[in-house]
């Protein structure tokens, strides 16, 4: 196996963990005042509290690029077990997947932070992002150094040439 596979693999995989926690936690947006308070993805808007356009956006997007994350990780272990992959064609298909998800999850975090950037500020109360929002973040980084790794992979494999026939 060859070291970009496996960073790439690495890569992906802690991509698709961070996004995982980051989806399922509830610590995006840290509310200090009178009293503390946390939120995240996944709120409970009532009849008179509906659930933001942006909220569903960054969901949609998150689960999304999740999913994108999965296949892309399924496909760089298949690529690194030889019997398994098609020559020159498990790299390919991985690192078109890492940017699907890389840029699933860049579009939900601009989703987010630009819609909760340009929010109402309170005198009496300060919003922090907080470490789930960061994740996010981070997940899209790694996604997109797992996609770059994996395309080095392709475009450095040998392919078959009249030698082998």
């Amino acid at each position: 196996m060859e070291p970009c596979q496996s960073l790439a693999l690495l890569a992906g995989s802690l991509g698709l963990a961070s996004s995982l926690v980051a989806i399922s936690t509830d610590f995006w947006i840290v509310a200090m005042g009178v009293s503390s308070a946390h939120s995240g993805l996944w709120p409970k808007g009532g009849q008179d509290d509906p659930v933001k356009g942006y909220i569903h956006v960054t969901q949609s997007f998150c689960i999304l690029a999740a999913l994108w994350g999965l296949v892309a990780v399924g496909f760089l272990v298949l690529s690194c077990i030889p019997s398994l992959s098609a020559p020159g064609r498990g790299p390919l298909v991985s690192t078109v997947t890492t940017f699907a998800a890389a840029l699933s999850m860049l579009v939900a975090m601009v989703v987010y932070t630009s819609e909760r950037w340009g929010q109402a500020v309170h005198s009496q109360v300060q919003t922090f992002f907080c470490w789930s929002f960061y994740l996010g973040w981070v997940s899209a980084f790694l996604f997109l150094c797992a996609g770059a790794l994996s395309l080095r992979a392709h475009c450095g494999a040998q392919r078959p040439g009249y030698e082998s026939l």
